[in-house]
């Protein structure tokens, strides 16, 4: 498909009003005429598509995954493997979204165009066990996630790691570069902490709900107990509700929308058990997501209500933050400091000046990466089920990284901090890559 098969600003003429031309393959899920027409198909999303800066590909753009969609729905193009690898490759990024004049809600078109592929088409079985596994039996379930944790510890600790590496076997099963994105799975994990109340330090300010996540409490234990020791020294009573569990970002993405909806009600259920002034989370993927309970359960009228409650009270934590003011800390990073955007906070959630705020405050000498919103290619599970194209994108950012001067790397979101050190590691070099709440966590005195 070229460019040229669209005329900027007039609707295609395969946009066809539904009435009259019902779509052929209709799922319960799949985009709706109302967000497919909104686009015009200008193209001025196609230079803020990192999938299609690297593949050069209109079918891997935007507009053009927009375009099969609308093929699909008019029963023009089957729902089958071509169109499953163009929507797969996506990130999901939503920086289209920023540069549409439109305001088309690309995010929501292609989550459900992958639900729509999830209800009409069949992956191959090597996929469907692994999806299954991952998605249905590891991440809602903490229990298996610990038991999970545990053996990849044990593999990490015991030198197995290591001598599995240092054997070329990796290389040679073409898996090398998937390894190195595996986290270091922690000594103690957080789900301890699970149900804990954590008083205010001075002077109450407020009172929150705390997401603990999913990998956070395996990999990144230590960034959420400095989550809770900052918002504690900034007097914020936290809570951390007993029999949370994954927020769903993952599913939905995926496509595994009535999944989704499930995890959605039972946190809606967790989290609306008592009053908090904020519902907050380190894990912008997370919070993005959880934004969305209203669209997700727009067709619940037991829940949309509850769901509408839920989202007013969401927020980043460097959101919630910003918006309270920081208590002076104990000392000041006396450091340069590159800040990247995630996609999900600065294109989804639109929160870009409150962790750069933050990081000021704590006497950081902010660095701007050139193209410091585009997509670092982590994506949630994406650098693993893309690792290729994955890659490649991380390439580019890692051009950027290495063109200014900085002390350390810093993000707001666990899977950018994943890539990134990844990135860091190819290039050998020594660029510390940290979670803003960790920086401010050394402000606070913690460790």
């Amino acid at each position: 498909m070229s460019e040229t098969a669209f005329e900027p600003g007039v609707p295609s003429p395969h946009m066809h009003d539904p009435h009259l031309h019902p779509p052929a393959n209709a799922a319960k899920d799949a985009p709706s005429w109302e967000l497919l027409s909104t686009c015009v198909h200008c193209g001025l999303c196609l230079n803020h598509c990192p999938t299609y800066k690297v593949l050069s590909n209109e079918m891997d753009s935007p507009r053009g995954r927009i375009y099969q969609v609308l093929q699909v729905n008019e029963g023009k193009m089957p729902l089958g493997e071509t169109f499953v690898q163009h929507i797969d490759r996506c990130l999901g990024c939503v920086a289209c979204e920023i540069a549409c004049p439109s305001g088309v809600k690309y995010g929501r078109i292609v989550e459900r165009a992958r639900a729509q592929i999830e209800q009409g088409y069949k992956r191959p079985l090597i996929q469907r066990v692994l999806r299954n596994f991952f998605y249905n039996k590891v991440i809602p379930n903490f229990r298996t996630l610990s038991f999970v944790a545990k053996l990849m510890r044990f593999y990490q600790r015991s030198g197995m790691q290591t001598l599995v590496r240092k054997s070329g076997l990796l290389k040679l099963m073409g898996v090398a570069d998937l390894d190195k994105l595996s986290p270091q799975i922690d000594k103690e994990f957080f789900f301890s902490e699970i149900g804990k109340v954590f008083p205010a330090i001075g002077a109450k300010r407020g009172k929150v709900a705390f997401v603990a996540g999913c990998i956070n409490n395996v990999a990144f234990s230590h960034l959420n107990r400095a989550t809770v020791n900052v918002l504690t020294q900034n007097g914020i009573e936290v809570h951390i509700p007993e029999g949370q569990g994954c927020c769903g970002a993952l599913h939905a993405h995926a496509g595994l929308r009535e999944e989704a909806r499930a995890l959605a009600r039972h946190n809606i259920n967790i989290f609306l058990g008592a009053d908090y002034d904020a519902i907050v989370t380190n894990a912008a993927g997370c919070g993005s997501n959880m934004k969305e309970y209203d669209d997700l359960l727009e067709n619940d009228p037991a829940y949309l209500g509850r769901a509408k409650e839920f989202k007013a009270k969401m927020k980043d934590v460097t959101e919630y933050l910003a918006g309270i003011g920081l208590v002076a800390p104990k000392r000041k990073i006396g450091q340069r400091v590159a800040y990247q955007d995630p996609c999900h906070l600065a294109n989804a959630q639109r929160i870009r000046t409150q962790p750069r705020e933050l990081l000021a405050a704590i006497g950081c000498e902010l660095v701007e990466l050139p193209h410091s919103d585009q997509c670092c290619g982590s994506a949630g599970v994406y650098n693993v089920a893309q690792n290729e194209l994955s890659m490649k994108i991380l390439e580019k950012k890692m051009e950027d990284v290495t063109s200014v001067s900085s002390d350390m790397l810093a993000t707001a979101n666990v899977g950018c901090m994943i890539q990134l050190r990844a990135g860091v590691q190819q290039r050998g070099l020594t660029l510390p890559v940290k979670h803003v709440m960790e920086l401010l966590d050394e402000a606070y005195g913690g460790n």
